[in-house]
């Protein structure tokens, strides 16, 4: 039987140190906002203007981080933020990362 979900810490495992790290590039912060702003995504439909590999990097990162959630669906993966679960352990953080990027130029 193929394994339908990857790694990810538990809600009551999140560490604000980890999540802060996993938010510090740029990069990560892109596919953040990608992903908010389009709910659920394939990895390979998500800023699609880096390498496969460095996004595949930072796509981890996130996960591992807990930032994102991740399920297997064949061949594909689909990611989505673990919004309800950061609100959950850090009030407010997540909103202030993306009201900050999107006030990026």
């Amino acid at each position: 039987m193929q394994e339908t979900t990857v790694f990810e810490p538990a809600r009551e495992e999140l560490e604000l140190a980890a999540v802060l790290a996993a938010l510090s590039d740029p990069i990560r912060l892109e596919l953040v906002r990608a992903l908010h702003d389009a709910g659920e995504a394939s990895c390979g439909s998500i800023v699609t203007h880096i390498p496969k590999s460095t996004r595949s990097h930072h796509l981890k990162v996130l996960r591992e981080a807990g930032v994102t959630k991740t399920r297997l669906e064949g061949t594909e993966r689909i990611v989505r933020l673990r919004y309800d679960c950061l609100q959950a352990r850090f009030p407010g953080l997540l909103d202030a990362v993306l009201g900050a990027t999107s006030m990026q130029p």
